[in-house]
């Protein structure tokens, strides 16, 4: 049976200088507490009785409520027998209604991950989905949310790092984990009081640029690859997204015919949700007219008719062609022999960075890639540049 003692919580001090009383519950070495809503200065507390002294001037009336507060938490106690749980016997005492089986970290996430699916949240759904797969599997089972502690997931940090995971994706799976447990707070599936992260560490790192230099995707360019050869298909993905002004390769797989309005590329960012016009030039057209497919709806060849836009499967589908996409583009780096490999995003950065050698202002080049820069006060004079302003760099930066 879980042991019951009255408390003056002397760890911290309110802000008036009194502190909390409180009971301490301790079941199978585990150690909960439960406010008892009395506060009073130290030199009123009687440390041997476990009570109000007598020297204060309400004393009588405050231990008779002591007394009756730990009288219903002992009869709570005695009612869940060998079913004691922190969160059986708060909802006791709060008149909640009990639980059979309260939900378990995997069943809990598992309900936010299928409710962000059914919002089209798919990104978020898989990165919450990665990061518990991998806590269930170190643990070896499901587990409920008061074992999620610092110990175990002090652990779990351990266990990540030395099986050589980078910083950053530790950071991810941490950053995943603890939103989840928020969410059960707030849902009221575990107290507040358990909150293991005040004391986790979730750090990241900055991670290395990706930039591609202007002569880089000249010697990309004036490869000699085979015709409709993967190789030939991944370095048109990446100068593709290049020519329109850094598109991200997501956002490249939805473009449909409907996005080409005036001779301008016209959509919205998924990631952002912020809508861009890009100047359609004749070099980014030759390449979309290249890869065109009869019959599909798309402009380019990733994502087949039959899969539903933003499902599980399209994305899915969208970063395998990213794996592979990267795969052959550092091959074709080392073949070009140049000092870092290219990936498909380093053509974003690598816009920017050509632009700001050409002498663009930081302000332009961040209108044009979807970004704020400056204070609130100056993003709204900033906020939208004339199109020929943005067409004229765009030209430039892309001019070969």
């Amino acid at each position: 049976m879980a042991n019951i003692k009255t408390l003056l919580d002397l760890r911290r001090a309110k802000s008036d200088g009194t502190f909390n009383i409180i009971f301490r519950i301790i079941d199978c070495k585990k150690v909960y507490t439960i406010n008892s809503g009395v506060s009073l200065p130290k030199n009123y507390w009687d440390e041997r009785k476990g009570q109000v002294g007598k020297t204060h001037p309400n004393s009588k009336l405050l231990n008779i409520k002591l007394s009756k507060h730990f009288f219903k938490i002992e009869q709570a106690v005695l009612s869940l027998d060998d079913e004691f749980s922190i969160e059986r016997l708060k909802a006791i005492l709060s008149g909640t209604p009990l639980v059979d089986a309260p939900e378990t970290f995997q069943v809990f996430a598992d309900k936010i991950i299928q409710q962000m699916m059914e919002a089209n949240r798919v990104g978020n759904a898989i990165v919450y989905q990665t990061a518990v797969n991998r806590l269930i599997t170190y643990c070896g089972k499901d587990v409920s949310f008061i074992e999620v502690n610092y110990k175990l997931l002090d652990q779990f940090s351990h266990h990540l790092i030395t099986s050589g995971l980078k910083v950053n994706s530790v950071s991810n799976y941490f950053r995943s984990i603890r939103a989840i447990y928020n969410k059960a707070i707030k849902m009221k599936v575990i107290d507040r009081s358990l909150y293991p992260f005040h004391d986790i560490s979730i750090k990241s790192e900055k991670t290395a640029k990706r930039a591609i230099s202007k002569d880089d995707i000249i010697k990309l360019k004036q490869l000699n690859l085979a015709a409709n050869s993967a190789a030939e298909r991944s370095l048109n993905y990446f100068m593709l997204s290049f020519f329109l002004r850094g598109i991200s390769f997501t956002d490249l797989a939805y473009l449909k015919q409907s996005n080409i309005i005036d001779g301008r590329i016209v959509y919205r960012r998924r990631k952002t949700h912020k809508d861009y016009s890009v100047k359609l030039f004749p070099v980014a057209e030759t390449i979309l007219n290249q890869m065109r497919v009869p019959g599909s709806d798309y402009l380019l060849p990733i994502i087949p008719n039959n899969v539903p836009e933003d499902s599980l499967r399209a994305k899915r589908l969208i970063q395998q062609w990213i794996k592979t996409t990267n795969k052959y583009l550092k091959r074709l780096s080392a073949e070009c022999g140049l000092l870092n490999s290219t990936q498909t995003y380093s053509s974003r950065h690598g816009f920017a960075t050509i632009a700001k050698r050409m002498g663009y202002s930081n302000e332009i080049i961040a209108e044009s890639l979807g970004h704020q820069y400056g204070n609130k006060i100056t993003n709204i004079y900033l906020d939208s540049f004339e199109l020929d302003m943005l067409d004229a760099m765009h030209q430039q930066v892309i001019k070969f």
